[in-house]
């Protein structure tokens, strides 16, 4: 009889321990699991929900139930390939119901409720800034070094097709990502602190300062560059733009009123970058000194 009551309270115990937790579903199927313990500050009169981790929380969620829209983009023939919708979380609409199973505990599960994701990019726009070309460099390269190759057309995919909007900022860094081999990055030639050496992602400061003097010849704002310890050979001296993960960044300013396109390529041992805008736009650019050949 003791026996059969102590494994009574520990049914209870567990059911009680059940209904802090709700599973949240995506097409039914569990994508995370919701604690009111975790997120909620115990107090008599109202939950007040931890925010920062509500947040967190939410991020989280983001990434395994929703789905990123892509932009529209421009492939190597010219062609412009249409922008796809994506899905995103009605983040406002989550927390109602998860207020709701705070206070009554009648849900058994939460389907995650999505809302459709529109691109930054759509084909229309794309098809308008790219009409007119407001600058443009181009490099060239040993596209028999193989590793340094892989290397450069990585980072210049990585920024090929990025639109950037009137009055924001574009960062190298923050646009192509940490260098990692994870991502194909190979080892190649780097220099630090004025000394020729090998890490991953050697070269791809030749895409940064091709970008840099590409946009400089279309009169963007610079807000951040940096040149190297010592002269490279792929660009005219003081005319680099040197980029580190965990230090200098190349960082320019849209200061026109229509937003512009930065198509960037590689094309046997040339690195050719462009800018283009719309057409009539009124820019004003800046003559910069041609390449080393």
């Amino acid at each position: 009889m003791q026996l059969s009551w102590i494994f009574g309270l520990c049914l209870a115990a567990q059911a009680i321990h059940a209904s802090e937790s709700v599973p949240i579903t995506k097409n039914g199927e569990t994508v995370a699991t919701f604690n009111v313990e975790e997120f909620f500050y115990k107090l008599p009169d109202f939950p007040i929900m931890n925010t920062g981790k509500y947040g967190q929380f939410l991020d989280q969620l983001e990434k395994k139930a929703a789905t990123p829209p892509k932009n529209a983009s421009i492939d190597a023939r010219g062609a412009i390939i249409p922008e796809q919708l994506g899905t995103q979380i009605n983040r406002q609409a989550l927390t109602e119901q998860l207020y709701s199973f705070y206070f009554n505990r009648l849900q058994t599960r939460i389907e995650v409720p999505l809302v459709t994701a529109y691109p930054k990019v759509d084909s229309e726009l794309l098809s308008e800034i790219n009409s007119l070309r407001i600058g443009r460099y181009v490099t060239s390269f040993n596209q028999h070094n193989k590793n340094r190759s892989v290397n450069i057309k990585i980072a210049a995919d990585a920024i090929n097709n990025y639109v950037v909007f009137p009055g924001e900022t574009f960062s190298f860094n923050k646009v192509v990502g940490k260098r990692t081999a994870d991502r194909g990055y190979l080892r190649a030639p780097v220099i630090i602190r004025g000394e020729i050496d090998e890490d991953i992602g050697g070269g791809i400061c030749q895409v940064s300062s091709t970008l840099y003097n590409a946009v400089d010849n279309a009169g963007l704002k610079i807000i951040q560059r940096y040149s190297h310890s010592r002269r490279v050979p792929y660009i005219p001296p003081g005319r680099d733009a040197t980029v580190s993960w965990y230090g200098p960044d190349f960082v320019f300013k849209n200061s026109y009123n229509q937003p512009i396109l930065i198509r960037a390529r590689t094309l046997g041992g040339m690195l050719i970058i462009s800018v283009f805008s719309a057409e009539g736009m009124n820019y004003s650019p800046r003559k910069v000194p041609s390449p080393p050949y």
